[in-house]
């Protein structure tokens, strides 16, 4: 990776702001608490007509997959038990209304492996499934993770002071991402720039894919392109430059935003629980068990959406075919019908599988990476910062966010005479 030097620090404040138009547009003027009020609605039933911020009573701005879908009904599940029968059932609510095809048509996100149903999905997500599995994080972490963060952490060292959020945490998963695809280092912020303009993405990537099919190296592309899959009529394939982009647009949109905010929201957390930062410190291990709750106790993304194939009655309300059903899951990863104390942040409550990642067929593809990422980058910081901690004279931070929820900027001090 080359020198700090090459980002732009005033453009990674300009890509990655929080109260910046972007932002608007997926609910970023929420900055009020939600979850008192989807405890009373998951309370009055599990299933809601409406849609998610509507019902929360937030009036501004807020699209995300599913919405904003003006000609279907719309119903929002909130109790743990009926989310995870959504999950479970995708003959019934299908992951996306229209057939998706990523070998053809437009060049999207959504035409993309996330976005099948069935047995096409189940092939695609075959083919990639093993460069994501727990066994090959630490491939992840020795290639990019790693330097990616201690690059981060020497820009800023020897100052005493740095904005973690938007400085540290946000660029991580796009130079990982980046540097998987074999982008350098001074494009990443290129390519984040263009996260709406697929075709410059594709742009960039071209000589990079032509490169791999007849020069093959240790990263995700040469992978990719070299991968062999066999089609519904069950003849063997390599993947199509189309099917190649299509999966690099698809992990881009998917996991560097995410990643970013869940590592501001956790430490948020830390930094303003003392006695809990200084038992991570004593204890790496802790860390884990930290950024575990942090996903039960605030996911970034608190909803995602399917599509009925079919009529249903589900929990007591009618659902036509084609409606809308929105998974409110950071209601269900604290419904009190599951978790004792569901609201109290408690690293040391019994291990539960939670909806942070999804479930069923479509559960997170990158979910191993991006524990990766949060361990090392924070692990990182608490290592090489000594006497980390908020900045007294700074505005704290705090979380806001309808669809998309992070903490603002995270300003911290830290002994720069005894760092490493």
């Amino acid at each position: 990776m080359t020198n700090l030097h090459t980002l732009d620090r005033a453009r990674i404040r300009e890509l990655f702001d929080l109260r910046g138009p972007t932002y608007a547009l997926l609910g970023g003027a929420y900055h009020d608490d939600p979850y008192p009020t989807w405890h009373r609605l998951r309370e009055e039933a599990p299933v809601h007509e409406g849609v998610l911020h509507e019902l929360t009573g937030f009036e501004g701005p807020a699209m995300f997959v599913g919405l904003p879908e003006p000609d279907r009904p719309h119903f929002t599940v909130f109790s743990y038990e009926a989310c995870e029968a959504v999950y479970r059932d995708p003959e019934i609510f299908a992951q996306w209304p229209d057939e998706v095809n990523p070998a053809g048509g437009e060049l999207s996100p959504v035409n993309s492996m996330l976005f099948m149903n069935g047995p096409g999905h189940k092939r695609y997500r075959g083919l990639v499934q093993p460069s994501f599995v727990p066994a090959r994080a630490q491939w992840w972490i020795r290639n990019w993770v790693e330097e990616a963060v201690h690059t981060l952490i020497d820009g800023f060292v020897a100052d005493g002071r740095a904005e973690l959020n938007v400085d540290f945490c946000a660029v991580i998963p796009v130079l990982t991402i980046t540097g998987s695809f074999g982008i350098p280092v001074e494009r990443a912020l290129d390519v984040r720039a263009a996260i709406l303009a697929p075709m410059e993405i594709v742009d960039i990537m071209t000589p990079i894919v032509e490169s791999r099919r007849t020069k093959p190296q240790d990263d995700l592309i040469s992978i990719l392109v070299h991968a062999e899959m066999k089609d519904e009529r069950g003849e063997v394939h390599r993947l199509t430059d189309a099917e190649v982009y299509s999966f690099a647009l698809l992990l881009l949109a998917a996991g560097s935003g995410t990643t970013w905010k869940q590592m501001g929201i956790t430490l948020h957390l830390l930094l303003q629980r003392p006695d809990l930062l200084d038992e991570v410190r004593k204890d790496p291990e802790v860390l884990r068990l930290v950024i575990k709750e942090s996903l039960r106790w605030m996911p970034t993304d608190p909803m995602f959406s399917r599509y009925t194939v079919v009529d249903v009655d589900f929990y007591g309300v009618h659902m036509p075919k084609g409606s809308v059903v929105h998974i409110n899951l950071a209601s269900a990863n604290r419904d009190p019908a599951r978790w004792d104390r569901p609201d109290e942040f408690d690293i040391h409550r019994s291990q539960k599988p939670t909806f942070a990642f999804g479930s069923g067929p479509h559960v997170c593809l990158g979910m191993h990476v991006a524990f990766a990422e949060l361990t090392t980058a924070i692990g990182a910081l608490l290592d090489r910062l000594p006497n980390l901690r908020l900045d007294p004279d700074a505005e704290p931070p705090k979380i806001i966010g309808m669809y998309e929820r992070a903490a603002t900027e995270i300003p911290v001090l830290f002994d720069p005479g005894a760092v490493r």
